[in-house]
């Protein structure tokens, strides 16, 4: 089978591949088959090709499985031909690989084999064949192993004869002021140059950040489930920890540069995986524009405009993920849950309209922010909806709205001054006699 000469590749919720620590998408093209020159080898057939700086991954985007080939195990690419007979053909690009002796693509294999990359949408193969000799002269694969390096000969010890030949010598006279005028500019030079070397480590490095600070906030979780007899002032560093936790960033945004002619639909996938977290802690519905301040935060400099985020989340009806896009009778939209039912939101809702001092005084969006754990606008969209389902009645005043649980289907047309021995009328009228 086709698995056999390729490993599996794990998938997010959205379908969206797994990053490894470091690894960047750098270009995605759809509608692409992977050959081996190998006839007993099946082919990959119409699947979503992606190159990242560590790996050509394969996604089968119907049945959500995914397949990688590391660029570690690559040999050489060859370039497009150039033919009249190549013009009327789908373009191919061969890539030559070292392969183990049972067939697998891996890294220093006994022999080469040659894969071909067969496009057969309408996808450029000469900008994909450049994006992968510059993915494959950087070699970010091996980042880590010359950082490493890197850090090892900085400890080397500076030769006395070297630190005796940088000793300062007096200030004296024109040459004097001209050989401090000089340090100077050079002290500035070194200055620059180690800050622009800082600057490019921690860009390097910001990958692994974003993956450690993912991994000290599900630490933090775990925590805080297993100890629930924490203080309160524990309790809310750990709060405060997760929060600045959960907007460290995105590791691999995707960009239009990357995406292309994919960008709203691969964008429409990394949302859908992101907004998993914030749901959860906001009670399975957030506001859009929350999302948006969110996720702009989370993505840094490759920031993205309302009417992408508002079309990445349309999109949400074509793939199989556990977010959808609502839209309110009053316009507000917002980001829900497909597992929060409107059913259990309103059951909530009339239990706490059914309480001895909301049969009195109501209940304000903001007494239904507190039961359902969101805020309190999309509260007043809930009980505004409950309104309209005949479970709630509306007090409009000018301390602002009040909701009270329908009476009215409890009276009986035939006696309407009869109250039942039981359900919320006689509840009702046992709290307004109990207050007098």
């Amino acid at each position: 089978m086709a698995a056999n000469w390729l490993p599996p590749v794990s998938l997010t919720a959205s379908g969206r591949p797994v990053f490894l620590p470091g690894e960047v998408e750098r270009c995605l093209l759809p509608a692409v088959d992977l050959e081996s020159e190998n006839p007993g080898l099946a082919p990959f057939r119409s699947g979503l090709l992606v190159l990242t700086s560590h790996r050509l991954l394969w996604i089968d985007e119907q049945s959500a499985a995914g397949f990688a080939a590391p660029l570690a195990a690559v040999v050489h690419a060859y370039p497009p031909k150039k033919s009249i007979r190549s013009m009327f053909a789908s373009p191919r690009i061969r890539v030559q690989v070292s392969v183990s002796p049972d067939g697998r693509i891996v890294e220093d294999g006994v022999r080469s084999e040659v894969i071909t990359v067969v496009m057969r949408g309408k996808n450029d193969p000469d900008a994909f064949y450049c994006r992968l000799l510059e993915v494959l002269r950087s070699r970010q694969w091996e980042a880590a192993v010359v950082a490493e390096k890197r850090n090892t000969d900085s400890g080397i010890a500076e030769p006395p004869m070297a630190a005796a030949a940088r000793v300062r010598m007096p200030v004296v006279g024109v040459s004097g002021i001209l050989r401090k005028e000089q340090e100077l500019w050079e002290s500035t030079d070194k200055s620059l140059q180690e800050a622009f070397q800082d600057l490019n480590a921690l860009m390097s490095k910001a990958k692994d950040m974003v993956q450690l600070a993912e991994k000290m906030r599900l630490k933090l979780l775990s925590s805080s489930s297993a100890s629930s007899n924490a203080d309160d002032e524990e309790m809310g560093s750990k709060q405060e920890m997760q929060d600045w936790l959960l907007s460290v960033g995105i590791v691999s945004p995707v960009t239009k540069e990357s995406a292309g002619a994919l960008y709203h639909q691969q964008l429409s996938r990394e949302l859908a995986d992101f907004v998993k977290l914030p749901l959860e802690r906001a009670g399975g519905m957030i506001a859009l524009v929350d999302v948006y301040c969110l996720f702009n935060r989370a993505r840094g400099t490759a920031l993205i405009s309302p009417d992408d985020l508002l079309q990445a989340c349309t999109l949400w009806e074509k793939f199989d993920v556990p977010v959808m896009l609502r839209k309110f009778d009053s316009g507000v939209m917002v980001i829900q849950s497909k597992a929060r039912r409107d059913e259990e939101v309103f059951a909530r809702i009339a239990s706490l309209a059914q309480k001895p001092d909301a049969l009195r005084t109501g209940i304000s969006p903001s007494d239904a922010a507190l039961t359902l754990g969101i805020a309190p606008a999309l509260a007043k969209e809930h009980l505004l909806t409950a309104e309209s389902k005949g479970l709630l009645c509306r007090d409009v005043s000018p301390d602002g709205f009040r909701f009270f649980i329908n009476l009215f289907t409890e009276i009986d047309p035939s006696d309407i001054y009869m109250i039942k021995n039981n359900g919320p009328a006689h509840v009702w009228s046992s709290a307004l006699s109990l207050s007098g």
